[in-house]
């Protein structure tokens, strides 16, 4: 069944349904945000031959657009990830919003949530989106939303203040265009990679000793479309060995010498267990963080199944927790423990010294067990590029484009 042939009754009952589901699972916990999740009918944000029970999947996104090479550029998120961005933004009526990213359905509940009196701004570089996206809220009754075509990470023009930047594609770097237009006090929600590692963050502005800076309040995993325009930013791509089966993908830049990588994959591989144990849907999203703050060769590795000849043996070859060290590297894996309910994680590296680095990684997975497992998320703190070292406080300064951004374990 299309959204052409759906029946006012089935799309009711799905949303419903999925709106139910993100009220227990606790994805949505003010009644607003449940009123406009239940009214607003999201199968129609979608493309018109997608199946409605596809359409209300709660936990996956619908592509609209992909490039040439099946590259997505543009989706409309899932409900569980819209329902925690909205959130996480506290939107009120009469606020300004400012979204950058269009998709039209995000929108529409901007506008339920602002209400006749506030103002919604919907801003996407690229015109087949926003046109999309004009025609649908038009449709739907939502004809008072602004829909600009821009590229968002320079000012827009005319807009003024806004109470709510919420940013929903993937950002590698904070504009400094986007703090300019908040009002003081008001709220950034923009899905930040850092490290390779994606986080919704919703911010609010603090006033420094030596300047205002942005402080999170809260950070969820998520995974996004990545933004297109000048704040675009693709990850470094490291071939191990020089041969396609093993990637190793680099946020911040490539090592200093990535040669010296050249003959780690002649050294046998060494495994080691660390009697780290989690369980089978237990969150870990304090141990990537642990890893990404503690080790500065962090990365992510990828196996190419079409040239694997098993060199390494990730569980999940297209993603695997990776680090770099001169001239070894290392990856997690896991094993089923004998209760079946739990995952162990080891350490397999490659390399000259790779038993001291698997040694290395298995300690920072116990410290995180024993200090940071089930306690909160670092503190993300978002700094002019200009700032120098004395004046940001972190476990971590990542060095983006426009702006310098710590990570800080909370103190005890």
């Amino acid at each position: 069944m299309t959204n052409t042939t759906v029946e006012p009754d089935e799309a009711t009952r799905l949303r419903n349904k999925v709106v139910d589901e993100l009220c227990a699972d606790g994805n949505i916990s003010s009644p607003e945000i449940e009123a406009v999740m239940r009214k607003v009918p999201r199968h129609e944000f979608t493309p018109a031959a997608t199946p409605l029970d596809k359409a209300y999947d709660t936990y996956a996104a619908v592509i609209t657009k992909t490039d040439e090479h099946g590259v997505q550029l543009s989706s409309v998120s899932a409900p569980q990830i819209q329902a925690m961005m909205l959130e996480q933004a506290q939107v009120k009526p009469g606020m300004r919003v400012l979204e950058i990213g269009s998709g039209g359905l995000n929108a529409a509940y901007l506008a339920e949530l602002v209400g006749e009196d506030g103002e919604v701004v919907t801003v996407d570089i690229d015109p087949v989106v926003t046109d999309r996206a004009r025609r649908l809220l038009d449709k739907h009754g939502y004809g008072r939303v602004h829909v600009v075509t821009a590229d968002a990470a320079e000012p827009i023009p005319d807009l003024g203040e806004v109470d709510v930047v919420m940013v929903t594609a993937g950002a590698w770097d904070v504009s400094p265009a986007w703090t300019a237009q908040l009002t003081q006090g008001g709220r950034l929600v923009v899905p930040l990679r850092m490290r390779g590692l994606t986080r919704s963050v919703a911010f609010t502005q603090v006033k420094g000793e030596h300047g205002p800076y942005l402080e999170s309040e809260s950070a969820r995993i998520c995974g996004f479309v990545p933004m297109q325009g000048s704040n675009a930013h693709r990850e470094e791509l490291l071939l191990v060995n020089g041969t396609p089966e093993i990637g190793l993908k680099f946020d911040d830049g490539l090592p200093a010498d990535p040669h010296r990588l050249d003959n780690a994959v002649t050294f046998p591989r060494h495994e080691l267990w660390t009697g780290v144990t989690v369980r089978i849907q237990e969150l870990i999203d304090t141990l990537q963080m642990a890893m990404a703050i503690s080790l500065p060769g962090f990365c992510t590795m990828a196996v190419d199944e079409n040239t694997d000849t098993g060199l390494v043996a990730p569980v999940n070859k297209r993603f695997a927790l990776a680090a770099v060290e001169d001239d070894t590297f290392a990856y997690l894996v896991t094993r089923r423990t004998e209760d079946n309910k739990h995952l162990e994680y080891g350490v397999h590296a490659l390399g000259p010294h790779a038993e001291q680095f698997a040694d290395r990684i298995a300690d920072v997975l116990r410290d995180w067990e024993a200090n940071r497992r089930g306690g909160p998320s670092p503190v993300i703190r978002v700094y002019p590029a200009s700032t120098p070292d004395d004046q940001i406080p972190a476990d971590r300064v990542i060095d983006k484009m426009h702006s310098r951004i710590s990570l800080s374990w909370p103190s005890a």
